[in-house]
């Protein structure tokens, strides 16, 4: 994920009036990198963009969401999806997170909350990756300024060995 407080977010499902419903649902929400298509041959055109997030409708006219899935995940695999379907199907639920999506949520009266949940929770623990690395980098580090001391400390003292009494 590149950015974890501004994520660009893809919406892409072939019904204009719930596409539109998602967009101002997630703009309302703080999340105003957004963008729309109405189909997946829109959103792999524009994949140049490097989404963070895409949430795809899972049936839709043309290519398929899970196709959109497969061909997004070859060239950008940490971009999560999150499916909206209007389904609420356990074998078709388990098909999408089978193939790399990160959730699966129907479309009804609750919808909405659990897309904004589902982002939160991604760039929660996209934040919480990254402050990890951040962290690892940093005991790296410490450690081998602490090595460069010890040597220049050997180092020195090995030089002025005969300056040591005894």
């Amino acid at each position: 994920m590149q950015n974890t407080d501004y994520p660009l977010i893809f919406i892409v499902d072939d019904n204009f009036i719930y596409n539109k419903l998602i967009v101002n649902h997630l703009r309302s929400h703080s999340f105003n990198k957004v963008e729309s298509f109405l189909s997946g041959e829109d959103c792999l055109k524009n994949l140049y963009k490097k989404p963070d997030i895409v949430i795809q409708d899972y049936l839709m006219n043309g290519i398929s969401g899970i196709d959109v899935l497969k061909e997004s995940k070859k060239t950008l695999p940490n971009t999560e999806f999150i499916f909206l379907s209007g389904f609420n199907n356990t074998d078709i639920a388990v098909n999408t997170i089978k193939y790399g999506a990160y959730d699966y949520v129907v479309k009804d009266s609750s919808a909405m909350k659990k897309l904004s949940d589902s982002i939160n929770k991604i760039t929660n623990f996209q934040k919480g990756k990254l402050q990890q690395k951040l962290f690892k980098k940093s005991v790296a580090l410490f450690f081998i300024a602490l090595s460069i001391i010890v040597i220049s400390i050997v180092g020195w003292a090995l030089i002025h060995s005969n300056s040591f009494p005894g």
